[in-house]
């Protein structure tokens, strides 16, 4: 913690917590306060509220999550000087995945809104075939969404990810095409692969890296040892330098990524050198 602080990181708690159990006022209350303990005990610079769940416009919920965030972000600037709270959100504000929160009184509330512009994929939307995890235009259309509801472009954080996702492949056309299953997608079978591990596998995938131009973003395939075509869609410094650019070009507060531990910090010269890149990638200024 004090290594971190030296080299002025802040490190903040993870907040969870049941939007159910929040409706009563008592109980945000006693959660509210568990949390600057934790944080004061560990020296916590703050808390990242990570509230995953689905919640219906004007809904009990609705309202209590909003409270919920004015409540903690009162809470911890008045108990622990200088403390951040963040609240991480979809990568739009249409109601992804059911989470019809009260986005623009929550920017408001909190210090910013870390926007989580992955797993963008859906494949019952796309006849179960396999895309990009950050798409390019989609991604900064989600931006737009959240500016166009009137959350200031200085409360948005954008959150890229470090990690790609490997779909089997029902069919792999030649033209690169991966059907994963038949629609409603109900057999599709994909999961998260770090970029680590694919760095390791794409050298030695017989297409090499590929670049999809309306999505922005590489990808490769692949054949297991039972012979199941997989197909990979990442993140690499190229894809990431164009979503950066946007975050300077547009004024949103800064870029962030999920996750640091996504990538190889070994001695290995390539490793440290795809590494560094990663890195830089974040940082560029175009």
């Amino acid at each position: 913690m004090c290594h971190a602080h030296s080299k002025g990181a802040r490190v903040v708690l993870k907040g969870d917590v049941s939007v159910k159990d929040i409706k009563n006022a008592t109980f945000r209350a006693s959660w509210i306060a568990k949390q600057v303990q934790l944080a004061k005990t560990q020296h916590m610079d703050g808390i990242n509220l990570d509230i995953e769940q689905e919640v219906q416009r004007s809904s009990p919920e609705y309202y209590a999550l909003t409270a919920l965030v004015k409540e903690t972000t009162d809470t911890f600037h008045r108990e622990i000087k200088g403390s951040q709270v963040t609240f991480d959100v979809p990568w739009s504000s249409n109601c992804v995945g059911g989470r019809c929160y009260n986005y623009t009184e929550i920017a408001y509330a909190c210090d910013f809104l870390f926007v989580m512009s992955y797993d963008e994929r859906s494949l019952p939307w796309s006849q179960c075939i396999a895309g990009a995890n950050s798409p390019y235009t989609q991604t900064l259309t989600g931006y737009e969404d959240y500016i166009k509801i009137g959350i200031s472009p200085k409360k948005l954080v954008m959150g890229i990810p470090w990690y790609g996702v490997d779909y089997t492949c029902q069919n792999l056309s030649k033209d690169h095409v991966c059907t994963t299953a038949k629609h409603p997608c109900k057999d599709a079978v994909h999961q998260q692969v770090p970029y680590k591990l694919i760095m390791k596998q794409v050298n030695n995938s017989p297409s090499k890296s590929l670049w999809d131009k309306s999505q922005q973003s590489p990808y490769y395939h692949y054949q297991d040892k039972a012979g199941h075509f997989h197909q990979v869609w990442y993140d690499n410094p190229q894809s990431i330098s164009l979503k950066a650019a946007y975050v300077q070009n547009r004024g949103l507060l800064g870029i962030g990524m999920w996750h640091a531990n996504c990538l190889d910090y070994s001695e290995d010269a390539t490793a440290k050198k795809q590494t560094e890149e990663m890195w830089k990638a974040l940082r560029k200024k175009l």
